[in-house]
């Protein structure tokens, strides 16, 4: 039976959804795989440079199995409450699950919806989330002004992402990692889910380059984008207000 809420009739990228719900019960062990761990630390820099109102409404978009949300509730002070958003009811089912034996169950509503098309009022939310998932959606832009609309005067948008590494030395070993060695991975370690970790591998390559997401940000309306790199460039992550 699920427990989260579902906001939204059918989200129109149903092939992506799919597919997350196929990779659903190992995402969270190949993340670990694949990134060697260190989303975890990614993420934990991440928030430490992050400003928590005191009773903030805060917005996961793209939660996936719900970490950063979980996160997110651990960090900000007790009156806060986290939302996380997914399309993908097995991302969520295994979400909800964690969140259930947190202890910030009562402070997290995870809720199934649309990221093109967020289903809540203007200016909702202090802080807006999205780990690793705009590159996923059939058109970031779109995705970045709903989230510029549910922000409020003032809030913040955190963005980490991967990217694709400059350095001429490093971007090759990147490219092999991604493009070969990530989808055998899937293969010996998901249940022989080839096709969608090279389709992961396929999205973080044709994703805008972090300089050109800065650049979106800004003619989005959003103010003061600030961008930082992990990894030699593996990494971004993108601080903007509204």
């Amino acid at each position: 039976m699920l427990r989260f809420k579902i906001m939204t009739r059918s989200p129109k990228n149903t092939d992506v959804q799919a597919l997350f719900n196929k990779i659903a019960p190992e995402y969270d062990k190949m993340n670990n795989i694949i990134s060697f761990g260190t989303h975890k630390l990614w993420r934990q820099k991440v928030m430490s440079r992050m400003t928590f109102p005191i009773g903030a409404d805060i917005i996961d978009v793209a939660t996936g199995t719900a970490d950063w949300a979980l996160a997110l509730a651990e960090k900000s002070d007790e009156t806060a409450h986290v939302t996380g958003l997914d399309f993908s009811e097995e991302m969520l089912a295994i979400g909800q699950s964690k969140v259930d034996i947190s202890d910030y169950s009562e402070k997290i509503t995870l809720v199934q919806g649309d990221a093109m098309a967020l289903p809540f009022d203007d200016a909702a939310f202090d802080i807006v989330t999205i780990g690793f998932g705009l590159r996923n959606l059939p058109d970031p832009v779109t995705g970045l002004k709903e989230m510029y609309r549910v922000l409020k005067p003032g809030g913040q948008l955190v963005i980490l992402e991967t990217s694709q590494p400059d350095n001429p030395i490093v971007k090759p070993l990147w490219q092999l990692y991604f493009g070969k060695i990530m989808p055998v991975f899937g293969k010996v370690f998901a249940k022989g889910k080839y096709t969608e970790y090279k389709y992961l591998d396929e999205t973080t390559e044709h994703f805008m380059d972090y300089m050109t997401l800065g650049q979106v940000l800004l003619k989005t309306g959003f103010k003061k984008v600030t961008i930082s790199r992990f990894n030699l460039g593996a990494a971004a992550v993108h601080y903007a207000t509204k």
